[in-house]
């Protein structure tokens, strides 16, 4: 049931012009002691997101720093991800915690996805609470687990985090995006690791003047007036409503 992701093969050398070659070899040099480990990360989705776009550059920079590294999606239906919406709703202060039977469904898919798992890795990476429960199930089949947080979980809804607490604090380590998405209650074993784009990606190459203005035209954009934007999914835990409040502001002072 989980789905091995197939990725495009990536070098670490591609990317010399961009950081130079000290990092480049610095970052060999710290790959070195863990060649040949065995590490898999697990995921809800391979496409859509940024959890996917971080994957789809990271495994494979991964494996040409000598890492035999593999990247699994979990299985589940709609009942398991319409809970796990709410859940995560709830870890970013959505008032509405899951039901009970939204509970026993999330448990039940990571109840067949830990049974699924091969044994023998050296590293398992679990990303976000969706497969959060994996490792409370088959401690065993990894030397090694680590937690991956990508949202804010700073003022959680009460109710959730202490539900979900139990399955998380047993993991080796985690990491967060910046130190304020910690939640309470999660001490010991954080690790902050700040987010960052692939700049050999389509979506972060550069464009020329002349190309940006005629995209923007095309979506009936003035390129010669001001612009506010906000690039993400329409989304209320991404703050659609700040956006409107800062254009406001500027409008009053101009």
């Amino acid at each position: 049931m989980l789905t091995p992701v197939a990725v495009a093969h990536k070098s670490l050398a591609d990317y010399t012009h961009i950081v130079g070659r000290g990092l480049i070899d610095e970052i060999r040099e710290l790959a070195e002691p863990l060649q040949g480990k065995r590490i898999v990360h697990l995921s809800a989705t391979a496409y859509g997101g940024g959890v996917a776009e971080i994957l789809h550059t990271m495994i494979p920079l991964m494996r040409d720093v000598g890492l035999d590294c593999e990247w699994h999606v979990i299985y589940g239906q709609d009942e398991f991800f319409e809970a796990t919406k709410v859940m995560h709703n709830a870890l970013q202060g959505n008032p509405n915690d899951l039901t009970d039977e939204q509970w026993r469904i999330w448990s039940q898919y990571n109840e067949m996805n830990a049974r699924e798992l091969a044994r023998d890795w050296d590293v398992c990476i679990v990303h976000d609470p969706q497969p959060a429960a994996i490792m409370s199930l088959v401690r065993e089949k990894a030397a090694a687990w680590v937690w991956r947080c990508h949202i804010d979980v700073s003022t959680p809804n009460p109710a959730t985090l202490e539900r979900l607490l139990p399955f998380i604090t047993g993991y080796g380590a985690s990491l967060f995006h910046v130190a304020d998405y910690v939640p309470p209650g999660l001490n010991g074993g954080v690790n902050v690791v700040p987010p960052a784009i692939d700049p050999l990606a389509p979506k972060n190459m550069a464009l020329s003047r002349d190309d940006a203005t005629h995209i923007c035209r095309q979506l009936g954009i003035d390129v010669n007036r001001p612009l506010i934007c906000q690039v993400s999914r329409f989304d209320p835990w991404k703050d659609p409503q700040g956006v409107i409040d800062a254009y406001r502001m500027v409008k009053q002072e101009r």
